[in-house]
C-alpha cells in the first residue's frame, strides 16, 4: 500500500502494519468519480444503519 487510505466517516487511518484480514475490512465507494474509503467499524454500523430501515416485509 503506497497511499495512505483514510475512513471519510471517522478519519481513522489504515496502517500499513494491519492484518490482512482487516486490510480486507476497509469498503470503498465510487461517487462523482472520487473514491471514498470506510473503516470496519464504520461499514458495520453504515450496514446496520441501512438494515434498520429495511421494512419488515423484507425479513
Amino acid at each position: 500500500m503506497s497511499d495512505q487510505v483514510g475512513c471519510s466517516l471517522c478519519g481513522r487511518i489504515r496502517g500499513v502494519d494491519e492484518e490482512p484480514a482487516q486490510t480486507l475490512a476497509w469498503v470503498s465507494t465510487r461517487e462523482k468519480n472520487a473514491v471514498r474509503w470506510m473503516c470496519p467499524t464504520c461499514a458495520r454500523r453504515h450496514t446496520r444503519d441501512i438494515e434498520g430501515k429495511l421494512p419488515d416485509e423484507y425479513w
